[in-house]
């Protein structure tokens, strides 16, 4: 015979349910086989990540330096805090942890062994100033003589004059260019360590290095003209003509104005063949990062940094200028790899706790709903798979970190996704007493139930949000993954669950009624003929009165309120019928 349409269809959705799983391994497969991380590992695993309570990680330690050598406030120590939790944040480390020590240090404790890129987030003063160029020339600080040989330009005399022949009119002026600024720019040496708080009132000389920290190129800048403070954002992207990693700014209505004005005086220079004054630095820490020839005027206040930038580089920069620079500057003092905070021992007390649990919904639902508890076993099985794949993806692409708290997240989920087969079967069995079929109490509980799960879902979903944004960091993760399996518990019922139901509902076994089925009407108490008929004991036999007595029982007391006076009045409508017949007669 062929198959039904709610059949057709049931299986149309598993189908499509094992069309998303295998997207999603494959997907996670990528990240193990193809892609990889900055230490040439592999940028996903097959495990989930472990937070640093169960794994441990790395410890760096920051000693706060000021210029007159006294002790940091507490405000600035606590807003260095902020700003490199901002940033280790949106790098997409789960599960820092960053406090003060000493009121002089910062501690910053990251999960796993810290790359290259984590720590020039964390480490970087990542101090942004746009700055005119002035003149340029390769990286070198020495010249061949007469006789061949390479000598190193000799320190400028304390004799050079030092101050501006005329006022300088605007920061591309090179009136700035003085006898002893030109000495000190040919003896500059790109190798040795740049000046990272340089006068914003004064010249600058900066290099600009390669990806591997090679000199590219020697400049003179002009005074700096704008600073980080007029980024609203900064985020990376690809520029559509070359294929290069761009870092994309925002500026406020103070940063568009005045760079709007610079562009436009850069912009005549470049029409006047003045190179390399139509060039404009992006100077972040004392080291040029881009100097690009100003095209054209950029009037709506969305410069883009291009330079020898990768996808990693790119978001490293986006990140620090878009939570700003650092209100002091910071040595790394130690660097060490720390032990678990918990150790692997809590994880496995967790994993133990979680099998017990679920063991308990087991033994419940097959001694409460008998043949029915496997579809709820099953259903569990598929979140659990969706649930442990999705997690380690998002370890790939989100540097999502499972800890304790996010596994207890995990073992309350198991009771949550639980109450949703409950509700589900118990409108079933609801219908089955009205007296309807199974198929057609399968598709009416359907109705019925999911309303009532989408809105505890709902609720529970809000929950985890508000528990998320306002918790602790160490709570953090315990709202993620009840959010996460919530999400994914209406994704299975929607796609598992009542196909199931519907495939089963067409099998001899539940669809016939089967007593150990769940599904059988009689053992349930099915005393309704319709749904507006009430069968009281004097319509039904005398035998079959005494076997369903306990099963009437059982019907009444779950009669809802309408439902028992529903069936009062059928009742007494009756009665007055037949007191009418008898009148008549």
């Amino acid at each position: 015979m062929a198959s039904t349409s709610p059949t057709r269809h049931a299986w149309r959705v598993l189908l499509g349910l094992l069309v998303v799983t295998a997207v999603l391994f494959g997907i996670n497969a990528l990240g193990v086989y193809v892609f990889k991380a900055d230490n040439d590992k592999p940028a996903s695993s097959w495990t989930p990540e472990l937070a640093l309570d169960l794994q441990g990680g790395t410890q760096i330690i920051l000693q706060a330096a000021t210029p007159d050598g006294a002790a940091p406030s507490a405000d600035q120590l606590t807003q260095a805090v902020s700003i490199i939790r901002q940033r280790v944040d949106a790098s997409g480390v789960s599960e820092a942890d960053i406090t003060t020590e000493g009121g002089r240090n910062i501690v910053v404790q990251i999960p796993g062994a810290a790359s290259k890129a984590d720590r020039a987030r964390i480490t970087a003063s990542a101090k942004l100033e746009f700055r005119a160029v002035l003149y340029t020339d390769a990286p070198v600080n020495s010249f061949v003589g007469e006789d061949g040989k390479s000598t190193p330009y000799p320190t400028p005399a304390a004799t050079l004059e030092a101050t501006p022949t005329a006022k300088p009119t605007n920061a591309s002026d090179p009136a700035y260019i003085t006898p002893k600024l030109q000495a000190q720019f040919q003896a500059f040496d790109c190798k040795a360590e740049q000046e990272s708080n340089p006068p914003e009132d004064q010249p600058l000389i900066a290099c600009e290095f390669d990806n591997q920290g090679n000199a590219q190129a020697k400049y003179i800048l002009g005074p700096m003209e704008l600073d980080g403070t007029v980024i609203n954002d900064a985020t990376a992207g690809r520029e559509q003509q070359s294929g290069q990693w761009t870092v994309n700014l925002s500026m406020n209505a103070k940063g568009t104005k005045v760079f709007g004005e610079i562009s436009q005086r850069l912009n005549a220079n470049r029409i006047a063949n003045l190179s390399p004054r139509d060039q404009f630095a992006f100077v972040l820490d004392g080291k040029v990062i881009s100097a690009p020839v100003m095209q054209a005027a950029i009037l709506n206040g969305k410069p883009s940094i291009s330079g020898n930038f990768t996808q990693e580089s790119a978001k490293t920069l986006a990140d620090q200028l878009k939570y700003g620079a650092l209100p002091l500057s910071f040595t790394v003092q130690s660097s060490d790899t720390v032990s678990a905070t918990l150790g692997s021992q809590q994880l496995q007390y967790g994993l133990i706790a979680g099998l017990i649990g679920l063991g308990l919904v087991a033994v419940y639902s097959l001694l409460s709903y008998r043949a029915l508890g496997w579809v709820i076993m099953a259903s569990i099985a598929v979140m659990g798979v969706l649930t442990y794949i999705i997690i380690a993806i998002l370890a790939w692409r989100m540097g999502f970190r499972l800890s304790l708290a996010g596994v207890a997240g995990l073992i309350v989920s198991i009771g949550f996704t639980a109450d949703s087969f409950i509700v589900y079967f118990e409108r079933i069995r609801d219908e089955l007493r009205d007296g309807r079929s199974i198929t057609g109490s399968i598709e009416y509980g359907w109705e019925r139930a999911k309303r009532t799960i989408y809105i505890a879902k709902s609720v529970n979903i809000l929950a985890a949000v508000v528990l998320f944004i306002l918790a602790d960091a160490t709570v953090k993760g315990f709202a993620f993954t009840l959010g996460l399996t919530t999400l994914i518990d209406v994704f299975i019922f929607v796609i598992f669950t009542h196909p199931v139901m519907q495939i089963l509902a067409r099998t001899r076994f539940f669809g016939g009624g089967h007593r150990l089925s769940g599904l059988n009407a009689e053992s349930l108490g099915a005393v309704r003929g319709a749904q507006t008929e009430y069968r009281t004991a004097e319509t039904a036999s005398k035998g079959r009165a005494a076997r369903n007595k306990g099963a009437r029982g059982e019907a009444e007391r779950r009669q809802t309120i309408a439902e028992r006076k529903r069936a009062e009045a059928l009742t007494a409508m009756g009665s007055k019928d037949a007191g009418k017949d008898s009148d008549a007669s």
